[in-house]
């Protein structure tokens, strides 16, 4: 092969001897017979960089124009190359810059745009029993989750400032092998500027996400400030994260609670502090307007605003504690509905990219169906209480093992509806 190679390059010399000027831009003006570039591709030739035409060879039987030199070169600057090989690459592509902006524009674009679109999601693994105790033994169930999860999230950027980010999702219950069809679960435009952050689209909320609303939203929302900051935001929600609205909130009966229509307009006002300092602080509002259609009933809006607070305090690098209390305004006759607070104490914490890094911590929640709509957490569901415990650890790297147990019981349901979950996952991160 790099006899091949370099016996091409001697007959292109010798061929092209007579041509000694040409244009710069000149798609079709030979390289002269004594420029360094033919030394500098036959020595990225023989070191398997350069691959010439694509069968391997440099078209020994006529000239080598400076475009299709520019070609070579750019195929070169699409490899990974390192060293002398990649001095050569750059030296290359500074001396064939007109043509590879003007006559290889095709190529320079794709490689542009390649460099531009970066991936990065994860294959996860998630088992879980939720045992469900209820007066008699007879009336207990267990609800399992034995599922696959394949995640891609794309990032195109636009311009320095702009970026387009997506997140699509396949999902395999392996319980009776039904499969989800990938779904756009995200798309957005977002700028990043100096204290600025401006999100348009549809994309996951980040007001007191981990105990009342932690999915997403079409809309906008916009995040200035620095050491305290603020995030403003307005939009409508996706139907499937709030269509269980229990009957008890939407005061009627389960049987008239079937709904066959929703919509939810929403918006909501959150501000974060961060001082570098042991302690952060954050708060929020938000507003849930939920559009409900039913066989029974006449058409009526769910009004729910909820307020929130939150804490987080490092008591050193390997422990700290967080607190977060909300409240919302749904009907008062379901005066245990309306609270949701979690308290959390952490230590250390398991890192993707450190193998045999780990994190665990216990907790307790307690999430009222009115104030945590859609929560964060795993083994405590929502509209029930209890104590967690759990831990992470991280195999190898960008594999992370995690596993939790819960116990507790429902909210206002008395003694007899107790339960325990397990919860067990496993994460392929790339």
């Amino acid at each position: 092969m790099k006899k091949t190679l370099v016996s091409a390059l001697t007959t292109a010399l010798v061929v092209g001897a007579a041509s000694t000027t040409f244009a710069a831009a000149n798609p079709f003006s030979d390289v002269p017979a004594d420029h360094w570039a033919y030394d500098a591709v036959a020595q990225l030739a023989a070191d398997g960089v350069i691959e010439g035409y694509g069968d391997s060879t440099f078209k020994g039987d006529r000239n080598i124009t400076r475009y299709e030199m520019a070609q070579m070169v750019a195929k070169a600057m699409a490899k990974s190359t390192s060293g002398a090989d990649k001095a050569l690459v750059d030296k290359l592509a500074a001396e064939f810059a007109d043509e590879l902006n003007n006559l290889g524009v095709r190529v320079a674009n794709l490689e542009r745009n390649a460099d531009m679109v970066k991936w990065n999601g994860k294959a996860e693994y998630t088992f879980q029993n939720f045992h469900h105790e209820a007066k008699t033994a007879a009336e207990d169930r267990d609800d399992r989750t034995n599922q696959v999860l394949f995640r891609l999230e794309p990032s195109a950027e636009v311009n320095s400032n702009w970026h387009v980010k997506a997140r699509l999702d396949a999902k395999d219950n392996l319980s009776d092998d039904e499969t989800t069809n990938v779904a756009l679960k995200r798309v957005w435009a977002q700028g990043d500027y100096d204290n600025f952050q401006v999100r348009a689209g549809k994309f996951g909320n980040k007001i007191a996400s981990d105990v009342i609303f932690d999915d997403t939203f079409s809309g906008v929302d916009v995040t200035f400030g620095n050491q305290l900051k603020a995030t403003l935001a307005a939009g409508r929600v996706s139907n499937e994260t709030l269509l269980d609205i229990p009957s008890a909130l939407a005061d009627c009966t389960a049987k008239q609670a079937t709904v066959f229509g929703a919509k939810t307009d929403y918006y909501g006002i959150g501000l974060n502090y961060d001082g570098g300092s042991k302690l952060t602080a954050r708060a929020g509002y938000q507003h849930f307007g939920i559009h409900q259609h039913h066989r029974v009933l006449d058409a009526k809006t769910i009004k729910d605003n909820v307020w929130s607070v939150g804490a987080n305090y490092k008591f050193d690098k390997n422990v700290n504690i967080d607190a977060v209390y909300a409240r919302g305004s749904v009907d008062k006759q379901y005066e245990e509905n309306k609270t949701a607070f979690a308290y959390t104490l952490n230590y250390k914490g398991a890192q993707p990219e450190n193998k045999g890094s780990w994190g665990a911590w216990v907790g307790y929640r307690y999430l009222g169906e009115g104030a945590a709509l859609h929560p964060t957490y795993d083994v405590v569901e929502r509209g029930y209480k209890g104590f967690e415990i759990g831990v992470k650890y991280t195999a190898l790297k960008n594999v992370v093992t995690q596993l939790q147990y819960g116990n507790g019981a429902k909210i206002g349901a008395g003694d007899h509806h107790g339960y325990n979950s397990l919860f067990g996952r496993v994460e392929f991160l790339f």
